[in-house]
């Protein structure tokens, strides 16, 4: 039986530690989504197309990219993972306050859906202080971000800063 996951997120913007969570879990399932959250009621540095576009172009050359595939959604989660036909949510945990917020997330989406289950991976530890508001943070101020993102996501970044000048 060939297994489908979906991995989501906002990946405003994507960093090392979420494309280390989905090549792990690349393993483990046959297919993952990335499932971009696109929610009009909350503030984006990029658009859902421009995160579509730098996750998909972070995937070039990934010997295990084939099994990932990489689309937007709005609304509830649960329903999109029905829709998809996936019986499993895949959640980065890089510290205990994200597993407190994911286990409530997990509880809930359970209760929506008990025929979707959710699994925790941790990062590499290397990466799990990198966040994808500290990475904005650091882009901000004109940071090195060599270590937190591909450097196509720290160009876009760069730019949208410049061009967005407080």
């Amino acid at each position: 039986m060939k297994t489908l996951a979906l991995y989501p997120g906002s990946f405003d913007p994507i960093t090392y530690g979420h494309l280390d969570i989905l090549e792990r879990a690349t393993e483990l399932f046959d297919t993952i989504i990335v499932t971009i959250a696109v929610n009009n009621r909350k503030s984006t540095v990029f658009s859902g197309d421009q995160r579509e576009a730098l996750i998909r172009k972070c995937l070039e050359g990934k010997e295990w990219a084939g099994h990932v595939q990489v689309e937007q959604f709005t609304g509830l989660l649960v329903d999109f993972a029905r829709e998809k036909g996936a019986q499993t949510l895949v959640r980065g945990v890089r510290q205990i306050s994200d597993f407190e917020y994911e286990f409530r997330m997990a509880l809930t989406n359970r209760r929506l859906a008990p025929d979707v289950d959710t699994v925790f991976l941790m990062p590499n530890e290397q990466l799990t202080f990198i966040s994808a508001s500290l990475v904005k943070e650091v882009a901000y101020w004109d940071g090195d971000l060599s270590s937190f993102v591909p450097e196509h996501v720290a160009k876009a970044l760069r730019d949208y800063y410049k061009d967005n000048e407080q």
